[in-house]
């Protein structure tokens, strides 16, 4: 498969051929940054976590050079963080038992530029060419700019796609804002209580990132347990580990919809249900 940049790296974690490894594929994350995979579909990765007929393909958009850096890492270069990166985002692939991670190795600035066609007709190709049957990626409400142009850039490209090549669904998950704030209706609910080691041996791999001051693994650990309690409010526990998302699916099978103008409907939901709530109660 060839792709933009010459940095681009297809790596197979069992060494097979990157083309048969790729054509495996049933479940797939395209994220913004190194770990953002790993925080935001371990329910991809756990549904295909030992299984012989399921697989899951992790795609990073931009190269890690602009991490955060303290402790062990406070003197690295930006070279020096985008190969740290890149090897701990290949760590995780072999923990995960992922079928292939792709590293794409874009800016963050190239991401976030509408014009740089490059970045759709590379998800284009990997898309095409693993045929998932689910992607996940970031939601749109999502705080961080860089996280939300991958999704739009995403968006894009699976619009250009034939619809019999687009997949089934694709879930917008949270990692920089909760999705807790959805009504009920609307929350795509993925639980993630199997295997709590595998989950959080992918967030410790990704050593730069705690060394430099943030605690993902605690962070994401902890929010999937609290979505797990406060998920139902009349009712015991079912799960210990709760995700959450939105479904992004209508936006790429009506091409007409306009991506804010869909998570504004999320947001009117969610402001009519307080409202409600409130007159009622008053």
């Amino acid at each position: 498969m060839q792709l933009n940049n010459p940095t681009s790296e297809i790596f197979v974690p069992d060494g097979s051929d990157i083309e048969e490894a790729v054509a495996r594929t049933t479940h797939m994350c395209i994220g913004a940054h190194q770990d953002d995979i790993e925080i935001a579909a371990c329910h991809g990765i756990l549904e295909c976590f030992g299984k012989p007929d399921k697989h899951f393909m992790g795609v990073v958009v931009t190269n890690g050079s602009g991490s955060p850096r303290d402790d062990l890492y406070a003197h690295y270069t930006d070279e020096q963080m985008m190969a740290v990166r890149r090897l701990e985002q290949r760590k995780a692939a072999f923990v995960g038992e992922y079928c292939a991670q792709a590293f794409l190795d874009y800016t963050s600035a190239a991401v976030k530029d509408p014009s740089n066609t490059k970045i759709i007709d590379d998800l284009k190709r990997i898309v095409t060419a693993a045929r998932p049957e689910v992607i996940y990626t970031h939601n749109l409400a999502d705080k961080h700019d860089t996280h939300v142009a991958v999704s739009l850039r995403l968006i894009a490209a699976l619009r250009e796609l034939p619809r019999n090549e687009r997949p089934t669904r694709l879930l917008g998950v949270e990692i920089w804002r909760d999705l807790d704030w959805l009504v009920d209706e609307d929350k795509t609910v993925l639980d993630v209580s199997a295997h709590e080691n595998i989950s959080a041996a992918l967030l410790g791999v990704f050593d730069s990132q705690i060394c430099g001051g943030k605690r993902y693994d605690l962070a994401t650990m902890g929010r999937r347990r609290a979505h797990a309690t406060y998920h139902e409010s009349h009712g015991v526990d079912v799960s210990t580990a709760l995700s959450y998302a939105m479904d992004l699916t209508p936006l790429i099978y009506d091409d007409s919809i306009n991506p804010g103008t869909y998570v504004q409907s999320f947001i009117d939901r969610f402001a009519e249900e307080v409202r409600n709530r409130i007159r009622r109660l008053a």
